[in-house]
């Protein structure tokens, strides 16, 4: 499909694959990650073309998964100048920005909810950017990707388009050019200049402080040691004790855990460098785990598992070790996935995060428009409400408003 350099008038050529091993790697990259040019790690580490390779060579995405790879690329005088990860779903499972209501209201009025395209990294509620871009063609390749995807969507004939989790910026570009804008919030740790976990501490409330330290007592007298891992320090064994964990875990919030175990080959060959993984060791035994992925400037927790229970020890590894980690690095935000209010006692603030839509039935989309503006506001108070009910100290709360 072709469209419009509105700039110049240039043809821009949209293209859509059925495997990212279609794309050079440097030519998504480019679009994806073009700061690793200076040395450093990414921004994002999941919009990558390892990680989204890793996720569909696995299996972990393709024929039975629900997940059929439609990869975006958009071609300007031959050179890929943007790029996106979609998706042709049949069902709306692994987004965690949930349409569920949508769907059945959507089929109980006789239409039909899927298939529906996504826009989104598989299984992995972090915010980043979805239409990716080379530097200097930001507003031509949001333009084509834009325009490409919902050309797709309406030739043929699927209910909708969503892109999920994607960044501020887009958002505004995305609703200038006729997507619906939702709102909806996650729990973030802001490193507000602490240079020890104590600094941090310093600045909760005295009854959270003490909690907190008591928690962290409780965890490590769980009778081993706790060590973070990254890089190769990470050995293919320590996959074999986190699939454990991550199957338990999957199973018991999932019913099928959304991974497969060549997933986790797939990080340890191409993105161990990338990986944070904090194990709980007894007796020279992995007996619990977290699982986390280096950006830049912010750490992400996302998984956790265990084969044997512990007092407090899934906040030991899943919260503090990364708050703990994020400091030493010199990171500015652990963002430590989807829901849980429990993160707010640790630390972890309410934070906004957004989705784009486009709906193709008139009647349809006019209603959740309306609703959606609705939802916004009411996420916009419980924001405003969790946030002033947060461990912080008085005289520190205003700096995280």
């Amino acid at each position: 499909m072709d469209g419009t350099d509105p700039d110049n008038e240039t043809l821009i050529e949209v293209r859509a694959h059925d495997s990212l091993s279609r794309i050079a790697a440097s030519d998504w990259d480019a679009c994806a990650c073009p700061e690793v040019a200076d040395g450093g790690a990414p921004v994002d580490p999941f919009t990558t073309h390892r990680f989204l390779l890793a996720l569909e060579q696995s299996g972990s995405v393709g024929p039975g998964t629900g997940w059929q790879p439609r990869y975006l690329t958009a071609h300007k005088d031959g050179e890929l100048i943007a790029a996106a990860p979609l998706y042709a779903k049949s069902h709306s499972q692994g987004e965690y920005i949930f349409d569920f209501n949508w769907a059945h209201a959507y089929e109980n009025a006789g239409g039909r909810y899927y298939p529906k395209l996504q826009i989104a990294v598989p299984f992995t509620p972090v915010t980043g950017r979805r239409f990716l871009t080379r530097p200097g063609f930001e507003a031509t390749g949001q333009a084509a990707l834009v325009q490409g995807a919902v050309q797709i969507a309406a030739e043929n004939e699927v209910s909708s388009l969503h892109v999920t989790f994607c960044d501020e910026a887009e958002v505004g570009s995305g609703t200038s050019m006729g997507l619906m804008h939702r709102s909806s919030q996650q729990y973030h740790w802001m490193n507000r200049g602490y240079e020890t976990f104590d600094d941090f501490l310093a600045s909760l409330s005295s009854r959270k402080r003490k909690t907190i330290r008591k928690e962290r007592r409780t965890a490590q007298a769980f009778g081993g040691e706790i060590v973070a891992l990254t890089g190769d320090d990470i050995q293919p064994e320590h996959w074999d004790d986190f699939w454990q964990f991550y199957q338990d875990t999957g199973l018991r919030k999932w019913g099928t855990p959304y991974l497969t175990r060549d997933f986790f080959r797939s990080v340890h060959e191409s993105m161990r460098d990338d990986v944070l993984l904090v194990l709980a060791m007894r007796d020279g035994h992995p007996i619990a785990g977290a699982l986390n992925f280096i950006g830049r400037d912010t750490l992400y927790g996302r998984y956790w598992g265990c084969v044997e229970h512990h007092p407090c020890l899934h906040f030991e590894l899943c919260y503090y070790q990364a708050i703990d980690a994020a400091i030493a690095r010199g990171q500015s935000r652990v963002e430590a996935g989807a829901q849980g209010e429990h993160k707010l006692a640790r630390g972890y603030l309410p934070t906004e995060t957004h989705s784009l839509h486009w709906i193709a039935e008139p009647g349809f989309a006019r209603a959740i428009r309306q609703y959606l503006i609705a939802e916004a506001e009411a996420v916009e108070e419980e924001i405003e409400v969790l946030t002033a009910y947060g461990p912080f100290r008085r005289d520190t709360q205003e700096e995280h408003e």
